[in-house]
Order: structure tokens, then sequence, then C-alpha cells
């Protein structure tokens, strides 16, 4: 079963009572696993394109983290008695395809991009736990851990504020982001396969995403962007 639990800026729960719509636990497991090494190869290598400490310290902070989570879910899939290189190869080419286009050509813009599009993610994967039992149990406990990110969404706001172009040129970026996130979440889910047909499918997990959008839209009102 789909469920939105409660984290950071989501709230409630939203349940969608097709279990066949969530994908099968190696998929959830290695979609997110690697999720997280994507995330930590960007922000290392923002860290290594920037000369400046402070944003050297905000970047390894969420890069740190984002190991973190990483490492996580592969002890799960490890206790599992799996091997997680297996279970991340499938999804490895589309979602590296994915982080490429949300890569900016300013460092600001690929900033903006691992706190958007992570968000996002962390917040659906979270939704997808709720389907998998211990498994699930202990993968949201690691996504719930706390992404480090506050120092990049400070450099963020303070070149917000600073500038009305770069606030414009920001804006529009975030909004292209949601389309390709929305884009790897949708294809997560087994829609094509559900017992109620895909029209019945995509309005039972609309709340999920409404949801989600809803956390996204306050994420965008903190760094003074509108969504």
């Amino acid at each position: 079963m789909l469920r939105l639990r409660p984290r950071g800026e989501l709230s409630g729960a939203v349940r969608v009572d097709f279990p066949e719509l969530a994908p099968d636990v190696t998929t959830f497991l290695g979609q997110a696993a690697y999720l997280q090494l994507g995330y930590f190869e960007t922000l290392t290598r923002l860290i290594r394109a920037t000369p400046d400490l402070a944003e050297k310290e905000a970047l390894s902070l969420a890069a740190g983290a984002a190991l973190r989570k990483h490492r996580g879910i592969i002890d799960v899939i490890r206790d599992r008695g799996d091997e997680a290189t297996e279970l991340m190869a499938p999804f490895q080419e589309q979602l590296d395809a994915f982080r490429h286009q949300t890569i900016g050509a300013r460092p600001r813009e690929t900033m903006l991009s691992v706190h958007i599009t992570a968000g996002i993610l962390d917040d659906f994967y979270l939704s997808l736990s709720g389907s998998y039992g211990e498994t699930g149990r202990r993968v949201a406990r690691v996504l719930r851990a706390d992404p480090d990110r506050e120092q990049i969404a400070r450099l963020l706001v303070e070149t917000i504020e600073s500038d009305e172009e770069w606030r414009s040129l920001l804006s529009m970026w975030a909004r292209r982001l949601v389309g390709d996130t929305l884009l790897v979440a949708r294809a997560a889910l087994r829609l094509d396969g559900a017992a109620p047909g895909r029209a019945d499918a995509e309005k039972a997990v609309e709340p999920v995403f409404t949801a989600l959008m809803a956390a996204h839209s306050r994420r965008m009102e903190a760094l003074g962007l509108t969504a």
C-alpha cells in the first residue's frame, strides 16, 4: 500500500488501496539506493568546482548525508541477502540520465537541483516504504534522517535575495526540475499493470502526488520562490 507518513514538510497520511501499484521490493531498494549515490556524486563534483570554503562546507554536509542514506539502504539490501550492485544496475542508465538532465549550467542551479529533486524523491520513496513491511520501515528511518541541506538552502536564499535576475532564473529552473522529477516517480509505479486499469490507477495515486507538490511548494516558499 502506498502511503505518505508525516515527515518534515509532509503532514497527514495518504493511502492508495492498490498495493500492486508499488514496485517490487528489489526495484524499490535499488532505485532508492542509487538515487542517494547519485546525489553524493553530484555534490562532490560541486565541492571540487568551487573555491569558496563556506560553500565547500555546505556542500560537504549535504554530500555526507546523501552517502549515509545510501549506505543505510545498502545495509538493508545486504541484510536481505541481496547484492547491492545487482539491484542498482538496472536503474543506473535511467537515473544517470535524469541526474545529468538536472545539472545546471551554473553551480547555484545544480545546488537547487539537489535541494528540489532530492526533497521530492525522498518524500516519494518514503511514501512507498509502507508497502514493504519491516524492510520498508528500515528504509523509512534512513530517509527521515536529516539531509543536511540547510546551508545549501541558505546560500540559495542569499543569492535569490541579492539579485532579481537570479530569482527569475532559479524560479524557472525549479519549474523545469519538477516535471523531470515527477516523471521519475511515476516511472517507478506499476501503473500499466494495475488491476483497476490505468485511468483508475492514475486517479488513485493522484493524492500522493498532490501531497508531494504541497511539500515542494513549502520548500520553494522557504527559498523565497514560487512553485
